[in-house]
């Protein structure tokens, strides 16, 4: 420990600066952008013991993360939670101390030759987050982590509808079931798991499980908690909390059709680089072609004063020509989200949604048409 001492409304903590830098990089992502309450743009500096916990929201999520450092006081500061993330990313020096005294009202940062001052927030000011303490459950990372990189992409950005921003989370005994849609894609995916899950059945914004997913990437398991109207996760020494969405999430059984005129399946991965090069003409909202034929599907997209491409690849098909259209990006979405080599695609009519499925996982991707011309 440091030989000066400090007042206790003081707090003072010298750590590897890859430490510090690693946990404010990832505490960063809940600062706010927005601007209109300053104090959530910053991070929150709290002495813990031998750990310094720091923590962000912008009261939607909360990420928060602790290191250990040689520590003494224990006052509570927030500091610009961007600027002290790229200041000590770009210090010369492998160490660095923080100090700061509510007297002077400012954070020294100091590393090697280099010395800085920051204007702070009051911790006063700062949000009361969450409480960690709560009962979690253990669920497997993969398992999870999977589950939600099929789903998230389909939940809608349009703030005005937020029960569609969100991701609906369900656990039925030994198995998660996620579902999410804009109303344009459904997206739904069920996993086996190796134990119950916990008794969840909620609408969590589909921001924060892919922060999840990003701060979770290489540990084996996550805990799941509930907090009255708040979900928390645990990943090693960095914690997630996220408000639930209030609101009736659609009841995706009804949407998904019970019977489908077209049933094919074909290799995913031939299938989906063309879908990838013919999007590249679709732009400006207009619609990637599928034409079906005896043995053959072709793709095509034009785009005036831009370019038309059109490519061709053999399918198991005997039935009646059909042509039907569907958004470049979401069709590729769906192609993505499926593991397997081989991917199923199920039609009706023209006018009617198609499903994406995998035929060895419990996944369904249902994606609206768009109406052709002609």
């Amino acid at each position: 420990m440091n030989t000066e001492t400090v007042s206790a409304s003081a707090l003072r903590i010298t750590c590897p600066k890859s430490d510090l830098a690693s946990s404010l990089s990832v505490v960063a992502r809940a600062v706010s952008t927005r601007g209109a309450v300053q104090v959530l743009g910053g991070i929150l500096l709290q002495a813990e013991g031998d750990r310094l916990t720091l923590a962000a929201t912008d009261m939607e999520i909360s990420i928060r993360a602790s290191l250990t450092g040689d520590i003494d006081g224990d006052a509570s500061v927030v500091v610009p939670g961007r600027l002290l993330t790229d200041l000590v990313r770009l210090l010369p020096d492998n160490t660095v101390t923080l100090a700061y005294d509510e007297g002077e009202g400012v954070l020294a940062v100091t590393s090697g030759s280099h010395a800085s001052r920051l204007n702070v927030y009051s911790a006063e000011d700062f949000p009361r987050l969450p409480p960690l303490d709560v009962p979690l459950q253990k669920i497997d990372a993969s398992a999870l982590l999977a589950t939600i990189e099929k789903v998230g992409r389909a939940a809608s950005r349009d703030e005005s509808r937020p029960v569609l921003t969100g991701v609906l989370v369900r656990f039925e005994d030994d198995k998660l079931v996620m579902a999410a849609t804009d109303s344009y894609r459904l997206a739904v995916k069920e996993t086996s798991l190796s134990s119950s899950g916990p008794e969840l059945d909620a609408i969590i914004p589909a921001r924060a499980l892919q922060e999840l997913a990003r701060l979770a990437s290489g540990v084996e398991e996550i805990g799941l908690g509930v907090h009255e109207n708040h979900i928390v996760f645990a990943a090693g020494d960095v914690w997630l909390t996220s408000r639930r969405i209030d609101g009736q999430f659609p009841n995706y059984k009804q949407l998904l059709p019970e019977s489908f005129e077209i049933e094919i399946a074909t290799p995913r991965e031939a299938l989906l680089e063309v879908v990838r090069r013919a999007g590249l003409m679709a732009q400006r909202n207009a619609p990637l072609r599928l034409r079906f034929a005896e043995g053959e599907l072709t793709v095509s997209a034009q785009t005036q004063d831009v370019g038309e491409a059109t490519e061709s690849l053999p399918i198991e098909y005997a039935g009646e020509e059909l042509e039907i259209g569907f958004n470049p990006d979401f069709l590729r979405d769906g192609l993505e989200a499926v593991s397997g080599d081989t991917v199923q695609l199920k039609l009706i009519n023209r006018l009617r949604p198609g499903l994406i499925a995998a035929p060895d996982e419990s996944f369904w991707y249902l994606i609206m048409p768009i109406r052709l011309a002609g």
